[in-house]
């Protein structure tokens, strides 16, 4: 409608009234909020019994160092057992055998309906269960000799993580439509080599982002390993602080390496999902 055809009509003339912005008052005193907690936060540290000095000594501490090392090792080896058991039990899920699906839904209610910190304890404890363990015949070997706190972290950490990849590595394969499985089968391949070569490539780009949400959490989780003496980071800094007593000081120093971490994963996960979106459009076309 044009400007003469408005005025025919009895409209008001509005094209010289300029936009009216509206005030947002909520914003600005949310903001403002946030500001005074915040520096509250940052008063409080400052002003707090904090020896800084400290934290700037323990920060590049040989211990320290080593325990950063061990973490991501630890987080490394854990998310390959994950995502390798992750892998099965997703299949095994997906598979119309009845046994094969109930033991993967078995697997997956287990070990996510109990806290990661005491699969940790049983499996350090394990030899209270089995006192010898090996091949009957070819190797044996003591329980207590065997589960070291490295075997133990790895077992309980891998192995809890794989119970949820699986639930992210089934997502992505439900993700992929239902013909790409057809004409996999109509060329003549098996079920294995079908997933292999067509389904998983393809749900890559769905698991991906969960997949390095694990990860970093995974990364974090390491620290309850320190209850059955793996020396990663937070255990390093326990030993520390029980010698000299500067609690609060080491708990900073572990924080800041975790900070610093994550924050190197973050951008990293983020070129690993362009990686696998390679191809698709924005919008998801």
């Amino acid at each position: 409608m044009s400007r003469s055809e408005a005025l025919a009509d009895g409209f008001p003339d509005l094209s010289g009234h300029g936009i009216a912005r509206q005030a947002h008052w909520g914003r600005w005193l949310a903001a403002a909020v946030i500001v005074v907690v915040l520096v509250a936060i940052g008063r409080a540290f400052a002003k707090g019994q904090i020896e800084w000095v400290f934290v700037e000594r323990f920060l590049t501490a040989p211990v320290i160092l080593r325990g950063i090392v061990n973490t991501m090792v630890m987080a490394v080896l854990a998310m390959m057992l994950g995502i390798a058991l992750g892998v099965v039990v997703a299949i095994m899920r997906l598979s119309p055998n009845p046994v094969l699906r109930s033991v993967a839904a078995g697997y997956t209610w287990l070990f996510r309906g109990t806290p990661l910190i005491l699969q940790l304890l049983l499996w350090f404890n394990l030899a209270l269960v089995f006192p010898t363990i090996g091949i009957p015949g070819l190797w044996s070997a003591r329980a207590v000799d065997v589960m070291t706190p490295l075997l133990a972290a790895l077992l309980g950490l891998g192995i809890n993580q794989g119970a949820y990849t699986s639930e992210v590595m089934r997502a992505g394969l439900l993700s992929v439509d239902i013909g790409q499985y057809e004409a996999a089968q109509a060329i003549g391949m098996g079920r294995l080599q079908a997933l292999r070569r067509i389904i998983l490539p393809q749900a890559m780009r769905v698991v991906i982002p969960p997949l390095g949400n694990e990860f970093i959490g995974l990364v974090k989780a390491t620290s309850l390993a320190s209850v059955i003496q793996y020396p990663e980071v937070l255990h390093s800094a326990e030993n520390i602080y029980y010698a000299n007593s500067r609690v609060i000081e080491l708990l900073i120093v572990a924080g800041l390496w975790y900070l610093l971490v994550v924050s190197i994963l973050t951008p990293l996960q983020m070129l690993l999902e362009r990686r696998f979106a390679r191809g698709i459009a924005r919008g998801g076309r």
